[in-house]
């Protein structure tokens, strides 16, 4: 059972042809809105990637509410932990060019007050693989891992949005998964690398944790117990990156959920990222097991 919890929200995409400057204003191509947030797109992630998973969050009681779970709902996540507070639900603003790169500002809404007291300890059980990124609170990320840990369940962080993760929360964290710019904010105040290789290789040091670094359309770096390792990434036509980070993620929980080793589960992510990448929008992008499973043999 994949456990995650995390963030909700409607992306509203706009694409254009590169992106604006400050102070300009210029013509999109085209508009649309789906189901995002970093939690529900792990989620549904790992679900379509073969796991039964429960999602934990929050919504408002707006119009959004509804479309933001509509393929979380579609796709049998268990939302019996998504609460429908009095607050408007999380927004991402999200632009993508022609080169399939995006930029995106995220309005926290009722992601904002997520709590870990949400989190039952019955699910966190020895079984349980708990994901969150940073969407909502880190003090609540921070209290559902220290209980995670001393239940027994595997805590994988996505620290994402970029910023710093007290040491005290990494040494409750069995995989930590973050890109290059996520990597840099982190290390800073521990005093290490942020080059990719050597990042890896000291959060294992330090804290125990697995720890993986995505390179974008170079792969990934990663170190665990077994040493350092790094595989590329499977060449793709790229029409927008947007959820590539969720989709690698929620499919790296559903191969170890089955009982893969480190290494065989990054495969698996890196294909469904690769995947996403090929199909516009978050959610409507991320792929199934069957096309994971084809691509990652090629890995």
């Amino acid at each position: 059972m994949i456990v995650v919890v995390g963030s909700i929200n409607l992306d509203l995409v706009a694409r254009v042809p590169r992106h604006p400057r400050p102070g300009e204003t210029l013509a999109g191509t085209s508009f649309v809105s789906s189901p995002g947030g970093k939690g529900a797109n792990q989620a549904l992630a790992a679900r379509r990637a073969g796991a039964d998973v429960a999602l934990f969050g929050a919504v408002g009681s707006d119009a959004f509410a509804e479309p933001a779970l509509a393929l979380l709902r579609a796709d049998g996540v268990d939302l019996a932990g998504v609460r429908t507070l009095a607050a408007p639900t999380g927004v991402a603003l999200i632009q993508v060019d022609d080169a399939g790169e995006n930029t995106i500002v995220v309005i926290a809404g009722a992601n904002g007050v997520v709590a870990a007291d949400w989190v039952a300890d019955a699910v966190l059980t020895p079984r349980a693989i708990v994901a969150m990124p940073l969407e909502i609170p880190l003090a609540a990320v921070a209290a559902v891992a220290v209980r995670a840990r001393v239940r027994g369940a595997r805590v994988i962080l996505n620290a994402a949005p970029a910023m710093a993760v007290p040491a005290e929360t990494l040494a409750s964290v069995d995989i930590l998964v973050v890109n290059e710019h996520e990597a840099a904010t982190v290390a800073a105040p521990l005093g290490i690398s942020a080059e990719p290789a050597a990042f890896s290789t000291a959060i294992h040091a330090r804290f125990g944790a697995a720890a993986v670094v995505t390179l974008g359309a170079r792969g990934a770096v990663a170190a665990d117990g077994m040493g350092r390792f790094e595989f590329s990434a499977p060449e793709v036509r790229v029409v927008d990156t947007v959820g590539a980070g969720d989709a690698l993620i929620g499919a790296l929980a559903a191969a170890l959920d089955r009982g893969a080793p480190l290494r065989e589960a990054l495969r698996e992510g890196i294909a469904a990222g690769s995947l996403a990448c090929t199909r516009e929008g978050a959610q409507p992008s991320l792929p199934w097991r069957p096309d994971i499973a084809r691509l990652a043999a090629t890995i």
